[in-house]
């Protein structure tokens, strides 16, 4: 599968109105849309979400020829607690914004990412390889001495003659120690946003688990975030066809504080740009996929084909 590209056109948001947010700057016509389908003819899926049961039976047509029943159980947690409690292949979703930078990275032509939960350890790291780029936050202010805050689009900004062959340090509150949580228990961890919700959709129908948990990281880790939980409603109706309403999505998100933080443009570690980009679905068409690699966790862009 070749990496996405960005493509001239238009800019797709969630809904409509998030383009308005910023219609006069170039930013908001920045498209990087390139989606690869894998050959998945006819599916079948169940969810079960934890006490609730609801059934979906669809057919689904994509390219390609091979047939597949997928039935899979997914359940949903939220924040922390949740990341510890993971189970199955695993998807940790954090929009606003560490697993909406995490593709960037690749696609911009990193070498080597790793996801450090400790901010300590993270300016350790730092300090013993000077070469190494740290990108991070503690509860959304930038950690002193990273090269940036948590910011998909001062990444964008930098672009890629700044990250291509470098080894990134990646620090946040929420989506990076979530991981690190879900590694202990989980029997894979996929990075989740907005971004790159089709290819993991069609990577957990590439697997077939018999168990997918979809935990929203939410706000610091601690509560809800309307975001996090739209992806999550997101990826259940692209595997089974559950209901999706983009524009009550659009109005659960950019209106309450997560969003607010950033759209208002008070802080400037809080761009707001930054939930105009985290907001876009199905940009990249790849998998990053977080995975021990002796003392540290690292992610790696998964390229699957049936």
């Amino acid at each position: 599968m070749p990496e996405s590209q960005f493509q001239n056109g238009h800019f797709y948001p969630i809904s409509a109105p998030a383009c308005a947010l910023h219609a006069d700057r170039p930013y908001s016509s920045f498209n990087p849309r390139n989606i690869q389908y894998i050959p998945v003819v006819k599916t079948s899926a169940f969810l079960d979400l934890e006490q609730i049961s609801a059934g979906f039976e669809i057919e689904r047509f994509e390219a390609g020829s091979r047939e597949i029943n997928f039935s899979v159980k997914v359940i949903r947690k939220s924040c922390a607690e949740g990341a510890r409690e993971a189970q199955g292949l695993t998807v940790i979703i954090d929009v606003f914004r560490a697993f909406s930078c995490q593709p960037l990275f690749f696609h911009f032509g990193a070498e080597r990412v790793i996801l450090e939960a400790s901010p300590e350890k993270a300016i350790q790291l730092r300090h013993e390889n000077p070469e190494f780029i740290m990108i991070g936050e503690v509860n959304e202010v930038p950690i002193k001495g990273a090269e940036m805050g948590n910011s998909p689009s001062q990444i964008i900004q930098r672009g890629e003659a700044y990250f291509r062959n470098k080894t990134i340090v990646h620090r946040t509150t929420a989506g990076v120690t979530g991981a690190v949580a879900a590694c202990e228990t989980a029997d894979e961890v996929i990075l989740g946003s907005f971004v790159m919700a089709g290819a993991i959709a069609k990577y957990i129908k590439y697997k077939n688990p018999d168990k997918v948990t979809m935990v929203a990281m939410g706000d610091r880790a601690e509560t809800k975030a309307p975001e996090d939980e739209a992806c999550a409603e997101y990826l259940e109706h692209l595997l089974a066809g559950s209901t999706y309403d983009p524009i009550r999505a659009f109005k659960k998100i950019v209106f309450q504080p997560t969003a607010q933080k950033f759209i208002q443009g008070k802080k400037t570690y809080l761009p707001r740009e930054d939930p105009i980009f985290c907001l876009q679905p199905n940009i990249f068409d790849f998998v990053l996929e977080a995975r021990k690699v002796r003392n540290r966790l690292e992610v790696f862009k998964v390229v699957f084909d049936s």
